[in-house]
């Protein structure tokens, strides 16, 4: 027993380090594929032309208003569309359509639509004729039948909707043109805020906490930083009580905003921003048993009546509070030290503000005024501001 065991031993510990060599190979490879593949797949895979060929086609065989795709102009000369279109199915809007009538039910049609989403204010006219200008497209003074409906399909969209409410502010993504619901962008140089895209499968493998302190590694300078922060600031106040109302940002996640090559902030995504009265109607009597059964997107919460077992319509934070728990870490970490301890305060009251607090707007506007002045006055005098 004795000679067995003396040799048995060795070679099971030499199997069992063999065995884990070839895991933890098999593993680094494996990852490193993955890592390989992501990257790839960012670059390449964002707009194929073939593709976007293959929908177009679709959209115009069937008639099919449903799905977005969106492609960075980059691709757009590549797109090759061809004509070889078979008859369109067409999708009623309109019964023996005009040209007049055509206009007319459009126009009815967008300014019911926004007074359900946007509430009953005096500019929604102006707001419908801006509509009407973007919908046509050939700019030849007209909208004409396939141009109603493709705009049609893209206002129930969101993030198109506040593309043209907000296409003259320097921090949304500019439009630029449309077919049917697939519509084109600008391109955004870098597509998150900070952090390094890894595969889901490394992932899982990452602790959320040292996932947040890796993530701050992969960040630009802090000048450069205090401008990113300043653009999602004035973002803030475009969306805030703007010329057609209040939109409320329900996921203000780093993946969805990104910036230029000038540290100029954009926004990448902008599907979860959606108009006030719009996320009132769409939470308002949801059945909940607690708070965490009243939530829109990620971000937008209210509170649950207890007593009637339905969530409240008053979304608690504001979105200045939602920017500034994203830009907590993001700016003090490098904060330079003359400003660090002022500015974690001025963040810290940041957070704090709720929808229910007394004179919330002029506490908000003063937040805000007070986090801008900061920032420029330290990165004024620079080359990067």
């Amino acid at each position: 027993m004795s000679v067995v065991s003396s040799f048995s031993c060795p070679q099971a510990r030499f199997s069992y380090m063999r065995m884990k060599y070839l895991f933890f190979s098999w593993l680094a490879v494996f990852i490193g594929s993955w890592i390989i593949y992501g990257q790839y797949s960012t670059y390449t895979e964002l707009c194929r032309g073939q593709d976007c060929k293959k929908i177009i086609m679709y959209l115009g065989v069937w008639g099919n208003l449903q799905g977005v795709v969106k492609c960075q102009m980059e691709q757009a000369p590549h797109l090759d569309f061809g004509t070889e279109l078979e008859p369109r199915k067409e999708v009623v809007l309109f019964e023996k359509p005009t040209r007049g009538t055509t206009v007319q039910k459009f126009k009815e049609m967008v300014y019911s639509l926004f007074k359900a989403k946007l509430g009953d204010q005096g500019n929604l006219s102006e707001l419908v004729n801006l509509i009407l200008s973007v919908a046509d497209g050939n700019k030849d003074g007209r909208v004409s039948l396939p141009e109603a409906k493709s705009a049609w399909a893209l206002l129930q969209l969101n993030e198109f909707l506040l593309m043209v409410i907000l296409q003259d502010k320097e921090h949304t993504p500019k439009l630029m043109g449309f077919c049917g619901d697939l519509y084109m962008m600008e391109r955004v140089e870098y597509t998150s805020l900070y952090g390094i895209s890894l595969p889901w499968v490394v992932e899982l493998f990452i602790p959320s906490g040292f996932r947040r302190s890796m993530d701050q590694l992969f960040t630009p300078s802090w000048p450069r930083k205090a401008k990113i922060a300043i653009g999602l600031l004035e973002f803030v106040e475009d969306v805030f009580h703007g010329p057609y109302g209040n939109f409320l940002m329900c996921d203000t996640s780093a993946k969805n905003l990104g910036y230029n090559a000038k540290y100029d902030l954009k926004m990448v995504d902008m599907r979860k921003i959606v108009p006030e009265m719009n996320l009132r109607e769409l939470i308002k009597d949801r059945h909940c048993e607690t708070d965490l059964d009243c939530v829109y997107g990620a971000d937008c919460r209210t509170s649950c009546d207890q007593s009637k077992m339905r969530c409240t319509s008053e979304v608690i934070q504001p979105n200045l509070a939602k920017a500034c728990g994203l830009l907590k870490d993001y700016l003090l970490r490098g904060a330079p030290g003359e400003i660090r301890e002022e500015l974690e305060k001025q963040l810290q009251s940041c957070v704090a503000l709720t929808v229910t607090a007394n004179q919330m707007e002029m506490e908000h506007s003063l937040i805000l005024n007070n986090l801008k002045t900061l920032l420029w006055k330290k990165i004024s005098h620079t080359n990067d501001s």
